[in-house]
């Protein structure tokens, strides 16, 4: 029993750490980015921001971010 306890536990662990959504607070909306096997957020954000020249609302930033693992809501 305790057996199935400890594989039902490590088994949501693992579903769960694959998904992962940020609230960036630093934008004056209430949208949010999501990532799913992304580049670690801070770091794609500033890439993005330096190679863009761009902030979140740009067709540009949003675009690099994507091919960072990062979507929009």
């Amino acid at each position: 029993m305790k057996r199935l306890l400890v594989l039902a536990a490590l088994s949501a662990a693992f579903m769960t750490s694959a998904c992962i959504t940020v609230i960036d607070a630093g934008d004056d909306d209430d949208f949010g980015w999501h990532g799913e096997n992304a580049q670690p957020f801070d770091a794609a954000r500033a890439e993005c921001r330096a190679s863009t020249g761009h902030g979140p609302h740009s067709d540009a930033f949003r675009e690099c971010m994507a091919a960072k693992g990062w979507t929009r809501s």
